[in-house]
């Protein structure tokens, strides 16, 4: 599935560089597609998430679906129910997740792609033509979905930039925005 550069987010200054100022998203309720046509890689914190409520992995974890980018093993898919394809914890009537407060990272971000380039946060739609929100003229616009979406993991991912940071480092970082304040 191709997708489409739509924003970048400066992790150290909070900058957001709107690259697609025309691209809305809105998720439609009722819908339930993207848990019907998409296979769901599970990360181990979602495996473990998921198990606390009770759940048996057995249940959920298809281990015969593997995910990969390159080389690294990023986990396992989530299972599809035999009779509609669809992720076991897609209520079929209601076309609900029974799992929505505790749902996989992939499921939160859908129909969006994040790729982290050191302190860069790429922001990428998918082009889903199953997808009805995507594009929905009545969608909410770049900078809206990056705070009702995106918020949380930016917060984790800052978090991390400030744990591999050398002693030091942070004031020279800061200084140097000051200079180029002042240039």
């Amino acid at each position: 599935m191709e997708k489409k550069l739509i924003a970048i987010y400066d992790l150290e200054t909070d900058q957001i560089y709107i690259i697609d100022d025309k691209f809305r998203f809105k998720c439609i309720e009722d819908c339930g597609k993207c848990c019907i046509y998409n296979e769901i890689p599970l990360r181990e914190k979602d495996i473990q998430k998921i198990s606390s409520l009770g759940y048996e992995e057995e249940y959920f974890v298809d281990y015969t679906k593997m995910f990969y980018r390159g080389v690294k093993f990023l986990g396992y898919g989530m299972k599809k129910r035999p009779f509609d394809d669809a992720c076991v914890f897609l209520d079929p009537e209601t076309k609900k997740c029974n799992i929505y407060q505790h749902r996989p990272a992939a499921c939160r971000m859908y129909p969006f792609v994040l790729v982290k380039h050191k302190t860069e946060l790429e922001i990428h739609a998918k082009e889903d033509s199953q997808c009805p929100g995507i594009n929905a003229p009545d969608g909410e616009d770049v900078r809206e979905i990056i705070k009702k979406y995106f918020m949380p993991i930016i917060e984790e991912l800052k978090g991390e930039i400030d744990e591999n940071r050398r002693p030091g480092q942070e004031n020279f970082i800061s200084s140097n925005r000051r200079l180029e304040t002042v240039v």
